[in-house]
């Protein structure tokens, strides 16, 4: 007596797509047919879909399935292989529930980390700074996060504000002007948050050219010779 590919799954706890996924990719061997053309499925069949599903309900990949064959008494190896990867994944979670109890909390924006939006909160960020505080989330490693936050904690200064409120047609003596107040102000900053004005990739030329790319969208073209008058119209 056999069993038919739903019968079959049915007695796995499987789904007849994934039996004929596991013939697809090659881990279960196909059965013979009966008289009537259908595929008549036996005992050694339903223990393989068993252990498939035992050693995917572990962690392991189907590829990973396939690449241990029917050595699978003590695969040491990959075993450890998957306990390490199951460690960091679990790491990696902790960290997410960490960072959604601080958004809770807070009340803050999933799409920065939660460090960086609070010190926003504090510094009373732009949009434009906020979003280049996005792009800088990507770039930076994380202590390098941690004093690019503690730099947006700082206070808003009458030139950061005379920055953020400057229009697109300031003339020169205006932008001159800003440039020359904000320089003291920047260079304080930096010797207070040197993590902040400094990365490894910053000699990546490929960086230096985002970093530009992203400020010439977020900036209007007076906030940018600003920049370039106080050093910061380039990745640092």
């Amino acid at each position: 007596m056999g069993w038919s590919t739903r019968e079959l799954a049915e007695l796995a706890g499987a789904t007849v797509k994934s039996v004929r996924h596991y013939h697809d990719i090659g881990i279960l061997e196909q059965p013979a047919k009966a008289s009537n053309g259908y595929k008549q499925y036996g005992v050694v069949h339903l223990l393989r879909v068993l252990q498939i599903k035992r050693l995917t309900a572990l962690g392991f990949s189907l590829s990973q399935v396939a690449a241990m064959g029917d050595e699978v008494d003590h695969p040491e190896h990959s075993l450890r292989a998957l306990d390490a990867e199951l460690a960091a994944t679990i790491e990696r979670l902790q960290r997410a529930r960490m960072e959604l109890g601080l958004i809770l909390r807070h009340s803050a924006r999933p799409d920065l980390p939660p460090e960086l939006d609070l010190a926003g909160h504090d510094g009373e960020l732009s949009d434009e700074d906020r979003s280049f505080a996005t792009y800088m989330s990507r770039v930076l490693s994380p202590p390098e996060l941690d004093s690019y936050a503690e730099l947006l904690r700082s206070p808003a200064t009458r030139a950061t504000v005379d920055f953020d409120e400057l229009p697109s047609d300031a003339d020169e003596s205006t932008r001159a002007d800003l440039a020359r107040r904000m320089i003291p102000e920047v260079e304080a900053l930096a010797v207070e948050h040197p993590g902040a004005f400094e990365h490894p990739n910053a000699q990546d030329t490929r960086t230096r050219e985002d970093v530009k790319a992203v400020m010439s969208e977020l900036y209007n073209p007076a906030q940018l010779d600003v920049l370039r008058r106080i050093g910061l119209g380039r990745a640092q």
